[in-house]
């Protein structure tokens, strides 16, 4: 497995001390990226927080999530969560170990008093006397937040004084874009008031079957509740892995609403889907992202590489990047506008751009955001196994071309027929017949995907040519 070993250092620990006006909370960045380019050590935000416990709580389950591997519990992950200032709220993200879970605390203006927000992207260092204080943390405790050092600290201290080397597999890195680009074709699918969100939550269990599968659960809103069904009926959303879910727990309490996010389910197929589940929250929102098994991570699924495959999307992508800033909602036709591409070619960028960590998916607000997570994401992307495979074989001529209907000769000598019904692409290889495109395309359609794109570009090229002859 290929990895890339993080630096992450801090000015200090972060720490939750007592003082004369009530308690104060020092969250510590890292090494990070602002609207003036990379700072050592960005500072976001100082001021309180309307909600403190709510607020402790909710940074509590982001840190759960960075230290978990959920397909193998025993072993234990040391990711510590992303911040993000987006101008008018405070984004906390974390992805498990396992690849197959992503949280995010959405602290919004309402959840904010008395401090501007900066804008940037950083790690924030959640150590475990951290954790344990939060936990302590009363109703009616007022609490000041600090996200960066202090000012003294940013003028006298001459380096890092905490300094974290963690190990990052490409697939984790992958997984965490790869979350974001499957959670914008989800829609709203249920939402419960607090009582039976609670009871629902509650009902679910805290640890996995012993068998390790159990395949996969659905739920279907029957009128205020969800109610469990045995197969994926219209409307359904999968549950999987239920006892992912139970770090909801730590805010239930403090709960309005659960509101429940999945693709369309149309009856007619039957494997396990990834879904969302957001709890509402007085001044924030806590959402959770769950990959379609827990033992399969956000890693496999493919949904990106078609949008890594094609030239024109990544020059489209380096285009819409500059126009970025640090929104807390992208808007699709305003990015249109300004760049003088079509929307679905915006869309396409801003997918090509989310597997580089640059931007975020909002389920709640079904748009995406401006970030840079502090990693070498776009190192994923170079050691994608699919997408290297599927430009080897385009280099090696591998490719034939014949309308709908193409052949991909593989390493081995198999031939492998690719063909194009409405736009989808099949293959008769063994990855197409196990999944049928459930984890997005084969090698072997990608490689068919980037040969026609590649003779577009030359039909186009020639007829440029031709014309500047004539």
């Amino acid at each position: 497995m290929t990895r890339s070993l993080q630096a992450v250092a801090y000015c200090r620990p972060s720490v939750l001390e007592s003082a004369a006006d009530g308690q104060r909370l020092g969250l510590e960045t890292s090494r990070g990226a602002t609207p003036s380019g990379a700072e050592d050590h960005p500072r976001f935000f100082t001021g309180f927080l309307t909600y403190p416990q709510v607020a402790s709580a909710g940074l509590l389950a982001v840190a759960d999530v960075a230290a978990a591997r959920y397909h193998q519990p025993q072993l234990r992950a040391s990711l510590d969560p992303v911040v993000t200032g987006n101008g008018d709220r405070l984004r906390f993200e974390s992805f498990s170990g396992c690849c197959g879970v992503y949280a995010r605390l959405d602290v919004l203006s309402a959840g904010l008093d008395g401090g501007e927000v900066g804008h940037g992207t950083t790690n924030v260092d959640v150590n475990n006397p951290l954790r344990e204080a939060l936990s302590r943390i009363g109703a009616d405790d007022p609490l000041h937040l600090r996200v960066g050092p202090e000012e003294l600290a940013v003028t006298t201290l001459d380096g890092p004084v905490v300094e974290k080397k963690v190990p990052l597999p490409d697939r984790w890195l992958r997984g965490f874009a790869e979350a974001q680009v499957i959670a914008a074709g989800f829609d709203l699918r249920a939402e419960l008031l607090a009582a039976e969100a609670v009871r629902f939550l509650r009902s679910l269990p805290r640890s996995g079957p012993r068998s390790g599968r159990n395949g996969a659960r659905w739920v279907v809103p029957a009128g205020r509740v969800l109610r469990p069904t045995t197969r994926p009926v219209p409307g359904a959303v999968c549950l999987p892995g239920p006892e992912r879910l139970a770090t909801l727990q730590r805010v239930l309490r403090h709960a309005t609403a659960l509101r429940v996010y999945g693709p369309a389910v149309t009856g007619a197929a039957t494997a396990a889907t990834a879904s969302a589940w957001e709890v509402v929250l007085p001044g924030m929102r806590l959402t959770l992202t769950l990959s379609p098994d827990a033992s399969r991570g956000f890693s496999g699924e493919g949904g990106v590489l078609d949008a890594l495959a094609g030239h024109e999307a990544a020059q489209d992508a380096e285009l819409i990047a500059v126009l970025l800033a640090w929104e807390p909602r992208v808007d699709v036709a305003d990015l249109a506008a300004a760049s003088g591409l079509t929307p679905d070619r915006v869309r396409a960028a801003l997918v090509r751009l989310g597997t580089s960590g640059r931007v975020g998916y909002d389920t709640a607000e079904a748009a995406y955001f401006h970030r840079e997570l502090p990693y070498d994401a776009e190192r994923a992307e170079r050691h994608n196994p699919r997408l290297r495979a599927a430009r080897a074989l385009v280099a090696t001529g591998a490719v034939a071309l014949d309308g709908a209907l193409a052949t991909v000769t593989a390493e081995d000598g198999h031939v492998h027929r690719v063909r194009d019904e409405a736009g989808t692409l099949s293959c008769s290889c063994l990855w197409w017949a196990k999944y049928r495109g459930g984890r997005g395309p084969c090698k072997h359609a990608l490689a068919v995907r980037m040969a026609r794109r590649g003779a577009i570009t030359v039909e186009r090229d020639g007829m440029r040519v031709g014309g500047g002859a004539r």
